[in-house]
């Protein structure tokens, strides 16, 4: 009895289904104790980026850490939540407006579409923007499919929730 080689490029049968995600979602950030953030799922960024502020950077156990705050509502700056994580590096990050900035790397839970992943997050001044967070193609790699002609294919937090992001 012979059997066919399995070719490289060949779908891996142990791998879980892909979940369909739209262009924007809701994430949980779990290591911040958050439960929702909206979130841009950016096919053209490689790496993901949160809004962050109030960074210090320190060093403990011979390594590079960096504490900082995150505002999880889009237009609000209500509530921050303070997280401590070590750096794991330096990314030069080119913008869509073509702008180069170095930022700092850490790894970061982020649960979207009831899948929990660590990702490498991109710390960075996102206030001015309309998303607080962008998942780019290093997270969805790990077993998404975008779906751009829908919203929040992964589930949204009722409505009072919702309403938090708009600010007062």
């Amino acid at each position: 009895m012979s059997s066919t080689p399995s070719r490289p490029d060949a779908p891996d049968e142990s791998a879980p289904e892909p979940v369909v995600v739209g262009w924007r979602e809701w994430v949980a950030l779990p290591q911040a104790d958050v439960p929702w953030v909206k979130a841009k799922i950016d096919t053209g960024a490689r790496s993901s980026a949160i809004h962050a502020f109030d960074l210090e950077v320190f060093e403990q156990d011979d390594r590079e850490w960096v504490r900082f705050s995150i505002h999880p509502w889009q237009r609000s700056d209500d509530e921050a939540h303070e997280l401590t994580l070590p750096v794991l590096d330096r990314r030069e990050v080119r913008s869509s407006n073509g702008q180069t900035e170095t930022r700092y790397a850490v790894a970061l839970d982020v649960v979207l579409a009831g899948r929990t992943i660590t990702t490498v997050m991109t710390l960075s001044n996102r206030d001015e923007m309309g998303f607080r967070m962008l998942i780019g193609r290093e997270a969805l790699e790990r077993g998404f499919l975008v779906d751009s002609a829908r919203s929040y294919a992964g589930g949204r937090p009722r409505r009072a929730v919702r309403r938090k992001n708009w600010g007062k």
